[in-house]
């Protein structure tokens, strides 16, 4: 029966990608400007394709002096479809230097961060506990549980289970790095606390394949080796644990991780203001070691690096010691080696990077000089086109359009997970889906009902090249009804949206 339905949903297809706009690939292009200058500020992928723009500092003068680092309440969306930003409701309190994380739901989790209006110099910033849920449906911002500790430029992982991990970062002049973690429930809109890192603050945090995340932190003053170490979260233990020091000191690096499994960290200040690295390296959760990976062809500090839709990376803008930077690179996992690529219009740092849906980077805001001035904090936006663009993720219907009931089934009978037939806690669901990585080690996300599934078994569908099979177990909690949404997250990029009927 099985078989039979394959055969059937595959001869319906999927929804049809989006077509990209016509701009030459491995170039940037001009986009729609924000409706306010920002850097630290947080950029977030929703499951409809748009970007959240949400709060950041800027830089306003005064009777023409500037008054540095001013937070920022405002959000704003951002249309791929338009190339438009516009504004949307603000958060309730002005923030940068916070996190934003996506929830299976669908909101976005926005938390910490600084309330600044006060001299350069983050530890000199008040810091937040608070924190807020935006929704998309409403376009407004409410307010959720109070972390237990107030922080800011600190790490938010969205883990296996569906809670988020919040960790490290600074909590003003008086606390200084922070070691303390907590988790944050959607379920309950509460944070706990859970272990401390063996290392405060972490410059980087990256789920891993197996469920636990790695965090590194540079080590630039001692004690030695002087290389930057490297720890892990346990979900299932909620501890962390050293791990070991990477090959390098990297200050404030990139963390990317790749198709394999691996994480690529690359870049960052090699001592403490020594200047920008060239060095990347890939960290191996399977032998718990990290090796030399090359170099990039520039030293980039404040830089951005994004996973692109091939497997590549693209690294964009930041500084070194002798410019800020326009410049971008295309670094390969597999060959360890890194080319130039099309310049961006504009030499910025402090910027956000995200993977859009259609494969185009959209790269906005950030600073432009030195964070001195009202006019070198940017507006700007721009969007970058890789030479190879493969489709997000798509989950076929039973309507062939995308929408509507899903074609998944119960992998014990075959048959379709209807309102008829609906699926119960626990048990093992099966679908096929598209553009995952062929004998990629990292594992998509299923959303049924705004909750997290354990996926059980993913990899390519004999028979049916461009197809992949996705078994996973049906969540505890998700509301019955005939017509309960399913979503799939892969590497950063969402899926459409199919139903199915759930008891």
């Amino acid at each position: 029966m099985k078989a039979k339905v394959v055969l059937w949903l595959l001869a319906l297809g999927a929804a049809h990608p989006p077509k990209m706009a016509a701009q030459p690939a491995g170039a940037f292009a001009v986009t729609g400007d924000m409706n306010a200058r920002r850097f630290f500020h947080t950029a977030t992928l929703l499951t409809d394709g748009r970007v959240l723009i949400a709060g950041g500092d800027t830089i306003e003068a005064a009777g023409g002096i500037p008054i540095p680092f001013k937070a920022l309440s405002s959000a704003e969306i951002y249309d791929p479809g338009t190339g438009v930003f516009t504004p949307t409701g603000s958060m309730t309190t002005p923030r940068g230097s916070h996190t934003s994380t996506l929830l299976p739901n669908g909101k976005v989790l926005i938390a910490g961060g600084g309330l600044a209006n006060q001299a350069i110099g983050s530890l000199a910033d008040p810091t937040l506990a608070s924190a807020e849920l935006y929704d998309p449906d409403t376009g407004t911002f409410s307010p959720t549980g109070n972390m237990t500790t107030a922080r800011s430029f600190h790490s938010a992982v969205l883990l296996s289970n569906g809670r988020v991990l919040i960790a490290g970062g600074l909590q003003g002049p008086a606390g200084g790095l922070l070691a303390a973690a907590e988790l944050y429930d959607p379920s309950t809109g509460t944070f706990t606390p859970t272990g401390n890192m063996t290392s405060p603050w972490a410059d980087t945090a990256t789920l891993l394949p197996n469920g636990k995340v790695l965090f590194t932190t540079g080590n630039p003053e001692g004690p030695p080796p002087y290389l930057s170490s490297a720890e892990l979260y346990d979900p299932s233990l909620g501890t962390f644990a050293f791990v070991g020091y990477l090959t390098a000191n990297h200050t404030a690096p990139t963390a990317t991780l790749v198709a394999s499994g691996k994480v690529l960290i690359a870049g960052g200040d090699v001592g403490d203001g020594d200047g920008a690295s060239f060095l990347a390296e890939l960290y191996d959760p399977t032998a718990g070691t990290s090796f030399s990976a090359g170099s990039l062809t520039v030293g980039r500090e404040q830089h951005s690096a994004t996973l692109l839709s091939d497997g590549t990376v693209l690294f964009a803008g930041g500084h070194s010691s002798i410019e800020f930077a326009a410049s971008t690179e295309i670094f390969d996992p597999l060959k360890a080696a890194s080319t130039r690529t099309g310049n961006m219009h504009t030499a910025r740092e402090l910027h956000s990077a995200t993977l859009l849906n259609d494969g185009r980077v959209l790269i906005a805001g950030g600073d432009g000089e030195s964070y001195w001035f009202p006019e070198t904090i940017l507006s700007s936006a721009e969007l970058y086109t890789p030479a190879n663009v493969v489709p997000a993720p798509t989950l076929p219907s039973l309507s062939g359009d995308g929408k509507g009931q899903g074609a998944v089934w119960h992998s014990a009978t075959g048959v379709i997970a209807s309102s008829q037939n609906p699926a119960g806690a626990g048990e093992i669901l099966s679908m096929y889906t598209t553009s995952l990585a062929k004998g990629g080690a990292v594992p998509p996300q299923v959303a049924v009902g705004g909750k997290l599934a354990e996926i059980l078994f993913f990899a390519g569908a004999p028979g049916y090249p461009g197809y992949f099979q996705v078994n996973f177990r049906m969540p505890e909690g998700v509301a019955p009804g005939t017509a309960v949404l399913v979503r799939l997250n892969y590497l950063g990029r969402t899926s459409n949206a199919v139903t199915i009927g759930v008891q």
